[in-house]
């Protein structure tokens, strides 16, 4: 108890900014840092969402001559695909989901002033941000951005002769995102320390809501992967410009002997798959906690099994660092190993299906209110669902080294890691908003987004199941030269106008989001009559949160349509309702 009292003093020490520097620029207020991140990942995700655009745009016309780019060659097909991919996973679905909601909601859910160390939180967002733009002075260097995929494999990546970009341009990719992952490991130090020590008096580890479960989950998977990536991307830049052979054998590179001998390429598959596996449930693990929160909150119902919830993120995570090789079955792996890391695969869906039966569970005998948080909660289940049941598939070696290098496996992980994580991000967004800003966004426009997201995004990545199928390989700039792929065309075309509907609907957040900051609707401090502890505060909260008050907390996060109380909901800070006999 001494302990949680002196980090909450230590937390609070720092006074209300009072100029614009210190109060929105480098700010210690986590509730402005979570802000700051948001906004970096809303701008992250526009490039990122431009230069998929270009790739549709030159995958079904790959002589079209654009405006201010000219045409797009092979090898600058090969840098959207690679910038395009960097950038959405690590500045959009690392950023926004844990340093942006996470940062802002989880000391005002478990009743802290703020987060434990208010100065390494600042420096985490600014190291962030400083990846970011180190990523992309990339473009704008001679040669250009790098085109070793978002994977960098080795040796591709390892050796500056080997292409276009793959000089300075991939320097900076590689420094770009050993910036961020010693970013991400302040970041996550700081979200496990907040979570075991900065809790109100009532808040135990089993009366959280199961947000704060998912980020500090989420901060421990990445406390022990961002540390791997860190390091091998260091051993890969002392490889590119010291003459070290971690990652490199002994090769020829257009005739010539590189000076290199005895790495190894697959060392750098290891190191960095044994962190991109986590980081896809780094990615999805704070939606999972959303879509929970949302499905009772709309549902006006308890969360069907919490503790089973609890238990299976603790699982998702730790079953996590465990199959890694299923994404190297084409490297020669002996078939051993190949089945072991199958069968962890197929194991790490039962967690995923006992979260999946449960948000099932929750919604069935609800009285379903649909307001726009709801309708993306649910899309995201769907998303999760239609993702993940192509997973198993990829999960045998025999019928991934057919499907590996094809369509199916972008169509799979974009619809579970991708579009699924960016569902709970909109789901976020327009649950809590009228918190962070003190209004309401447009519910019709709300809507008008999540119909043109759910439908667009079936549209764009389910077709690409069956190019895949089919045999169309990713990763090639055209396609209209092999015969046998002529008759699959026309579905690239289709995937193409339904990208550009979808990215059209996301002008309609865009607009709503910005518009409503300004212009929207005034909310009450608990639109959504939910019970968690950021709605027992004022709106926007104060400097400190509860505003000198800390909330003493005596219930569970979801007590809905309990018996005997006088409201549908109890908030976690009321009076214990004594039960009816």
């Amino acid at each position: 108890m001494a302990t949680h009292e002196f980090a909450a003093q230590e937390a609070h020490a720092h006074a209300a900014p009072q100029g614009f520097i210190r109060k929105w620029v480098f700010s210690l207020d986590h509730k402005v840092i979570g802000l700051q991140y948001y906004f970096l990942a809303l701008a992250a995700v526009f490039v990122g969402m431009f230069l998929s655009l270009l790739m549709r745009i030159h995958l079904i016309w790959p002589t079209a001559a654009l405006p201010l780019l000219g045409d797009i060659k092979p090898e600058t097909y090969l840098t959207l695909v690679t910038m395009h991919g960097t950038i959405m996973v690590f500045f959009v679905l690392t950023t926004a989901p844990q340093g942006g909601f996470g940062n802002y909601f989880l000391p005002i859910q478990i009743g802290a002033p703020d987060m434990a160390f208010p100065v390494l939180n600042m420096l985490s967002f600014w190291t962030t941000f400083l990846g970011f733009v180190v990523m992309i002075a990339a473009f704008f260097v001679a040669g250009g951005a790098p085109l070793h995929g978002w994977t960098g494999y080795a040796p591709l990546s390892a050796v500056q002769s080997s292409g276009p970009g793959e000089g300075l341009g991939a320097d900076l990719w590689i420094i770009s995102i050993a910036i961020f992952c010693i970013g991400a490991l302040m970041g996550a130090l700081n979200f496990i320390t907040t979570t075991l020590d900065m809790r109100a008096k009532g808040m135990t580890m089993m009366r959280m809501p199961l947000t704060c479960w998912a980020w500090f989950v989420t901060a421990i998977l990445g406390l022990l992967a961002f540390g791997v990536l860190l390091s091998g991307g260091i051993l890969l830049l002392m490889d590119r410009n010291l003459g070290t052979s971690f990652f490199v054998p002994l090769i020829t590179m257009n005739g010539q002997v590189t000076g290199h001998k005895g790495g190894s390429p697959l060392l750098w598959q290891h190191l960095f798959w044994f962190f991109g596996h986590p980081e896809v449930y780094i990615a999805i693990l704070p939606a999972m906690g959303m879509c929970s929160q949302l499905l009772s909150v709309f549902s006006r119902k308890p969360i069907f099994g919490y503790k089973a919830m609890v238990y299976a993120i603790m699982a998702i995570g730790f079953l996590g660092f465990m199959v890694w090789g299923h994404h190297m079955f084409m490297s020669g792996m002996s078939p051993y190993t190949a089945f072991a890391f199958s069968i962890m695969t197929m194991g790490i869906g039962v967690p995923s299906a006992i979260k999946t039966f449960n948000w099932l569970g929750t919604l069935w005998g609800g009285r379903i209110r649909f307001t726009s948080p709801m309708l993306f909660a649910i899309g995201f289940v769907s998303l999760f669902v239609s993702g993940g049941i192509s997973g198993p598939f990829l999960a045998q070696p025999v019928l991934d080294i057919q499907l590996h290098d094809t369509y199916f496996v972008p169509g799979h992980f974009h619809l579970i890691m991708g579009v699924a994580s960016i569902f709970g991000i909109f789901a976020a967004t327009y649950y809590w908003f009228p918190k962070m800003f003190g209004r309401m966004m447009n519910e019709s426009m709300a809507r008008w987004h999540f119909w043109f997201s759910f439908i667009g995004t079936y549209a764009i990545f389910m077709p690409m199941h069956y190019l895949g199928m089919a045999g169309m390989p990713r990763r090639y700039s055209t396609l209209t030269e092999v015969t046998y792929l002529h008759d699959l065309i026309g579905l690239q075309k289709f995937i193409t106008y339904a990208a550009f509907v979808t990215i059209a609907g996301q002008l309609i957040f865009l607009v709503n989001l910005f518009w409503s900051i300004f212009k929207g609707k005034k909310a009450s401090d608990n639109p959504w009559e939910a019970t968690t502890l950021e709605w027992t505060t004022a709106t926007p909260p104060p400097h400190d949160n509860f505003g000198g008050h800390t909330p003493v907390v005596h219930n569970g996060p979801y007590e809905y349509s309990v018996p005997g109380a006088p409201r549908d909901y109890v908030m976690q800070n009321d009076p214990e309702i004594e039960p009816a006999h």
